[in-house]
Order: structure tokens, then sequence, then C-alpha cells
């Protein structure tokens, strides 16, 4: 049940594009006082040489600090599976607590098996500050924030509401992008469906922030868009279609779909809370499971 919505609350919201993964996070300010939350950070990680960069990261860093903004939370949308979490690094260089949805549990647990990891990897989501479960509330200044359980994509999705503003993570794209992919070991078409339906129920003013977007048919790059602007024109959701509908056309868009070049090295890392794993002799060490996605 989607909780009363406060449109009078506009959080100023900034939008930092990378363009390796084609992700967007943002720094949303309280406008009332310094107070700022980050949403789905970026480290950058190039396979060959296995180098990682904190460009991205440092971009926002130096917005909060030019700014004058005091960091409260860093906010991942769920375990992502194309990009490297910046959020640890960000946390040491100017604090905030790190959050994610609970269900990030079970994708430990999943992905935990893939990657043979040992009894040293806790599944119990004891990597972040804390953990949402839905409908739990936070604050940003005074700003009062919503973690919304929006599974599907992941089994970890979440949105969150902050003000007339959501942040949908993968769940939804910019309306002709449509939605996210569901076939990832968690994902399910159906679950998806339900989370959009979910999304779709807030005003239809509410200023909706996507994670990702690839300029479908060569336009510019966009990341914000409303409710109520999905409802109408989303190539995926938009109209009337049904939830069998949906399925359909999902699962088989789904099975063109290759994986994303980063997933191997992102969920390693994302699951741990943007930390790296670590050998018995504290070097940081990627591993690459054979046949397992």
């Amino acid at each position: 049940m989607i909780p009363p919505v406060d449109l009078s609350v506009k959080p100023e919201v900034v939008g930092f594009f990378d363009d390796q993964s084609n992700t967007i996070s943002y720094v949303v300010r309280d406008p009332g006082s310094t107070a700022c939350a980050v949403i789905d950070p970026v480290m950058e990680f190039d396979p060959a040489p296995g180098r990682l960069t904190f460009e991205s990261a440092d971009r926002i860093i130096a917005f909060i600090k030019e700014s004058g903004l005091s960091l409260d939370w860093i906010i991942e949308t769920h375990v992502h599976a194309d990009h490297l979490s910046g959020a640890p690094y960000i946390q040491q260089q100017i604090g905030g607590k790190i959050g994610i949805g609970e269900h990030v549990q079970t994708v430990q647990d999943t992905f935990g098996k893939i990657f043979n990891e040992g009894t040293e990897f806790q599944r119990d989501g004891s990597q972040f500050d804390r953990l949402f479960s839905d409908g739990d509330t936070y604050q940003v200044g005074a700003m009062r924030c919503v973690a919304l359980h929006t599974p599907g994509h992941t089994p970890a999705c979440m949105v969150h509401v902050i003000g007339d503003a959501a942040f949908a993570g993968d769940t939804l794209f910019m309306p002709d992008g449509g939605s996210a992919r569901a076939d990832f070991p968690g994902g399910d078409a159906g679950q998806l469906y339900d989370s959009i339906q979910l999304i779709l129920s807030l005003p239809d003013e509410v200023r909706l922030f996507i994670c990702h977007d690839y300029g479908p048919g060569g336009r510019t790059i966009a990341w914000e868009t409303t409710v109520g602007e999905q409802k109408a024109s989303n190539i995926h959701v938009g109209g009337n279609r049904t939830r069998e509908e949906f399925i359909a056309f999902r699962t088989e868009r789904d099975a063109q779909l290759s994986v994303p070049k980063l997933i191997l090295p992102s969920l390693q890392v994302n699951m741990r809370g943007g930390e790296v794993p670590k050998d018995d002799d504290g070097n940081m060490i990627l591993k690459t499971p054979v046949n397992k996605l």
C-alpha cells in the first residue's frame, strides 16, 4: 500500500551520468537545510587490467563539498548487475549511512552459492548500515523518505519516495525505454509488473528519476519523467497492457538479451555493500565462475 505523498516537499535533485554503464546517480537535497542523500553511486572498473577508479564518485563528493552539504544517507536501490557501487568510497570520504532493501539477504544467498563463497561471507546484510523493510521511513534533514519494496528485476529492489520525487532504480526506465529485465536469478516478470503498478499508483505529479538510460533512437540521455507520463506512454506498461501480456512480452524479450558486461564483478562487489572481496593475503580479488549465469 502506498503511503500518503507530500507533494509540497520538493527536494532538489541533481543527476550524475556515468557513460561506462549508462547509470545515473543522484544527489537529493532537503530544500530547507544542507542535508542530502546520494542514490546509486558508481565505482568504475576496467576489466582488462582489473583497475578500479573513482571519477564518478569524486564528482559527487566535489559537488557535495562545493555546495556546503552534509551527507545523511547513501542509498542503493538494489544489488546492481551492471556497475560497481561507489558507496563505501563516498562514505569513507564524507560520511553517510549506507542502506539497501532487506531482501539483499536473498541475493547474497543466491550469488554466494554461484560464486562459491565461504562461510566468511556473511549473508545477513550486515555489510550495510541499514536494511529497509517495505514501508520503512528515514530522514534526510526534515524530509521524510519512504522505501517501497518493488521486486521483479531483483528480489531486493526498492523505490524510494522523497517528497514529490521517487527514485525507481531499474524497475522502470524512461517511457520510450520501457522496463528492466526480469531474468536474473531471483527475478520474476509477474512481480515486476505488480511493482510497476505500485509505482504507477503514486500521484501523477510525482517526479520519477530512473537509474539507467540508453538514449533509444539516438535521443539525448534523459533521466526525469513523471508517473503521469509513464502511465500514458511507457512502451512496455503504458495504456491497458495486462499482466499476462506483460509477462509474455518480458519473457520473450529477456531471452534475446545478453548479460551485462560487468555482471560478474558487479555482483561480487555490490552484494558486499560495495566492498571488493579479498584473498587470504588481503589482496583484492574477483572470481569468474564458468557456465553459472
